[in-house]
């Protein structure tokens, strides 16, 4: 397997967690996004969408990162990112879509580049816009846990899920931005648990060959 990622990636972090975590073998292909690598003609022909990431395997592309950790449950062994029960699984799917749906569009570089140019905002203006979506989501996603209350040390009981591999990455990017995380407890509680397993350590920004 081949994954097209970039270090600073929150969408490609959490594939690179869900593959570790499944103990899979990879193969680190860097896309680098500031100098527009994806929006170039060799990568575009590989994934038209012009974004990362994509994971090759076995002949076939794969794009999406929510959609990737599905194709990876299904069809290779090792430990499971989705519960077997159906009702379980959407609880995963949901809070997973918090940040993949409600957060990381508002978030990501191509919003910050519009909205600045659009809007004429300095970098302070843009900061307050991400912090500003930040609050909302992980207040979305603190009160989610409280009201499911099927928390554990992970989202889902003690069990790491496609759930954590999205919530770890959005950390990641929130105390980048100097984002007040103080009332967000059980999700912090949950980054700092998960934090200190190998599949998420050996997938953070700073370890990856590209990050140099």
């Amino acid at each position: 397997m081949k994954l097209y990622t970039f270090f600073r990636s929150s969408a490609s972090f959490r594939v690179r967690i869900a593959l570790n975590h499944k103990g899979l073998k990879w193969e680190h292909s860097g896309v680098n996004l500031p100098k527009g690598e994806h929006l170039q003609s060799g990568y575009k022909s590989l994934n038209a969408q012009g974004l990362v990431p994509a994971l090759e395997d076995g002949g076939r592309l794969l794009t999406q990162s929510l959609a990737i950790m599905e194709y990876l449950d299904e069809v290779h062994p090792g430990p499971k990112l989705l519960p077997p029960d159906p009702v379980d699984r959407a609880y995963v799917r949901a809070f997973s879509q918090i940040v993949a749906c409600e957060i990381h569009p508002l978030n990501n570089t191509r919003t910050r580049k519009n909205i600045a140019k659009t809007y004429k905002l300095d970098e302070e203006g843009v900061n307050s816009w991400y912090r500003h979506w930040i609050a909302e989501g992980f207040q979305m996603m603190e009160g989610f846990l409280a009201q499911e209350k099927r928390h554990g040390k992970q989202v889902y009981r003690d069990h790491v899920t496609m759930a954590d591999c999205c919530l770890v990455p959005q950390v990641f990017n929130a105390i980048l931005y100097k984002c007040d995380l103080k009332p967000y407890p059980t999700v912090m509680r949950i980054h700092e648990a998960c934090m200190k397993l190998d599949a998420f350590i050996e997938a953070q920004p700073s370890k990856q060959p590209d990050a140099n």
